[in-house]
């Protein structure tokens, strides 16, 4: 006699959906795998402060004996190597968010009760976290060499606070870059390219020294208020481009949000 298997029906707590994780809950995870990524990959986080701190050293003991001879180079260019090591720690982000999308984890988290779009603060926040250490790092091997800021505490804190807004809004930049590109190397390689934005201001020398033709485009690209307001903080200089720092980072985190958010939706939205 044939017999028929009878399947119980299912509880009504198992045939309703799984709650949505409320307040910053998913943040907090991707935060914490974000961070987790970042201790694997220690090569990515070395090379982020040993670039620097060596660029650091040559244009210090290398160049700057001929930029300026009474040896007060230091106090000049310690501002544009902080920026430089931002923009270091934070270009590994559009790699690793590039990875994300091809590995197609993203359409895991898309399946889950969370905001998958929480991948993006996740790596956001880590590489913050990443590059202010990193920037510790920097500064203390800057002191280490001859360098000797001036600044206040209140001076100190809206230095830490404008560097943390420029890491912000770079980092926003690099995801959205790493959404953008078909490839972790390609996020790579366009992410490359505004690392270059610093030699193009006044980070390592006066605009004026450029030639005449080329520090129109210096003085107006948003690292140079940028890093002038960083040395005017630490060197007690005029804060004139103050204004200008601020307006250009809050630009710039406001641009890379809307279009990460544009480029998350469509591409996560397509697989």
């Amino acid at each position: 006699m044939n017999t028929l298997a009878v399947i119980p029906p299912l509880s009504p707590s198992a045939a309703q959906p799984r709650p949505r994780l409320r307040g910053l809950t998913a943040e907090a995870v991707f935060v914490g795998r974000s961070l987790r990524h970042s201790l694997r990959d220690g090569e990515s986080l070395l090379m982020a402060i040993l670039l620097p701190v060596m660029l650091m050293l040559m244009f210090t003991w290398v160049f700057g004996g001929a930029i300026d001879p009474s040896g007060a180079y230091v106090d000049y260019v310690v501002p544009g190597i902080i920026l430089t090591c931002a923009g270091f720690g934070a270009s590994s982000t559009a790699v690793y968010v590039a990875n994300d999308m091809r590995t197609g984890i993203i359409d895991r988290f898309r399946t889950m009760p969370l905001r998958a779009g929480a991948v993006l603060t996740g790596h956001v926040v880590a590489s913050l976290l990443r590059n202010l250490i990193a920037t510790t790092v920097v500064i203390g091997v800057g002191i280490l060499v001859g360098f000797r800021p001036e600044a206040s505490f209140a001076q100190w804190v809206a230095l830490a606070g404008l560097i943390a807004l420029y890491i912000l809004a770079i980092t926003y930049l690099f995801a959205a870059i790493g959404l953008a590109a078909g490839s972790p190397e390609g996020a790579n390689g366009y992410g490359f390219v505004l690392l270059f934005l610093p030699y193009l201001s006044s980070a390592f020398v006066p605009v004026a020294s450029m030639p005449d033709w080329l520090q129109p485009v210096a003085a107006h690209q948003p690292i140079t208020p940028i890093v002038d307001t960083i040395r005017g903080l630490l060197t007690a200089a005029p804060l004139d481009a103050a204004p200008w720092a601020v307006g250009w980072c809050l630009a710039i985190l406001a641009f890379a949000v809307l279009w990460g958010s544009w480029l998350f939706r469509r591409k996560a939205g397509q697989r």
